[in-house]
């Protein structure tokens, strides 16, 4: 299987990583960078994919995980990558895995920060779970090369920064109040990167890191809604892939639902992004469009010029 190497400066999904103050210069890594998604409807295979760089939400949390934080962990990811929202994790036993099980079984892509040398695949027991990442179109990255000597009792943590700093949000599945998943929580505050944390029983030794986050800036996340809302600017009443329907009665409503799918809400905005392949869509039309899909009830105004998925 072939090693790969990457500097930062030359794509455009690890172009924040050089904002960090420890960057590093380059990653290495298995399988395939994701690269920023082209127009809706032209590339897209979930709803709320668009042009622009991938949404990408990191998902981690305790190895000893308990059936809660495994459910939660798993059910997130998949909603989460069903939507088109990249996973991001460590490939650690416990929460990692799950998060990113999660997001193969639906279908969509997650992609692993290991904090060992990229030839060192650890833990031994996931090596499935790394070659299903790699057969479904996923990355597995390293800063640490092949044979450079490392430090477990430091790598992970220096690993969890890159975890936080690729990610739009970071979500604390489980976590004990010295847990490594705590580190990524506290790169992801240092970064302003959106923080969430599932919400547990308070004698529940497993919920007592994540409870204590919420004192710290942290969100609680009691469905997908709520980080969906974060990504996408609360613009968007969000409906699953099975759900989700882009087609119109006439091929202005259509394109109007194509807009609004992509997280665009205002009026204006909307106009504009179909002007660009129709350059007769005037405000006659969008008008005539907009007020048959309100009156069917798929769209909603919120204020103003601002319309959302019903």
């Amino acid at each position: 299987m072939e090693i790969k190497e990457v500097f930062l400066s030359d794509s455009d999904y690890l172009k924040r990583l050089e904002y960090l103050e420890d960057s590093p210069n380059k990653l290495f890594y298995y399988g395939e960078i994701p690269k920023n998604e082209g127009d809706l409807e032209s590339s897209s295979r979930f709803p709320l994919e668009g042009k622009g760089r991938p949404r990408t939400v990191a998902i981690v949390g305790a190895r000893k995980m308990t059936a809660y934080g495994e459910a939660w962990a798993f059910k997130l990811a998949k909603e989460l990558a069903e939507m088109g929202v990249i996973i991001v994790s460590g490939m650690a036993v416990g929460i990692d895995a799950a998060a990113h099980r999660g997001a193969l079984a639906s279908g969509g892509r997650t992609i692993a920060f290991l904090g060992t040398p990229i030839n060192k695949i650890y833990p031994a027991e996931n090596a499935g779970l790394f070659r299903e990442i790699l057969d479904k179109n996923g990355c597995v990255f390293s800063e640490i090369a092949v044979g450079e000597k490392y430090y477990p009792k430091t790598s992970f943590l220096e690993r969890n920064r890159l975890i936080s700093a690729i990610s739009d949000a970071v979500i604390i599945i489980e976590a004990d109040l010295r847990s490594g998943s705590l580190n990524t929580a506290s790169h992801a505050l240092e970064q302003g990167v959106p923080l969430f944390a599932l919400p547990g029983d308070v004698s529940r030794q497993m919920s007592r890191g994540c409870n204590q986050l919420f004192n710290k800036g942290a969100s609680a996340v009691n469905c997908v809604e709520d980080v969906l809302n974060v990504l996408f600017s609360g613009s968007v009443r969000h409906r699953r892939k099975q759900k989700i329907d882009l087609f119109g009665s006439t091929p202005d409503e259509t394109e109007v639902l194509k807009a609004l799918s992509c997280g665009i809400s205002s009026g204006e905005e909307i106009l504009d992004k179909i002007r660009k392949k129709k350059p007769n869509f005037d405000v006659s039309r969008f008008n005539m469009a907009i007020t048959m899909l309100e009156i069917r009830g798929i769209v909603k105004r919120e204020y103003n010029n601002q319309w959302i998925l019903s």
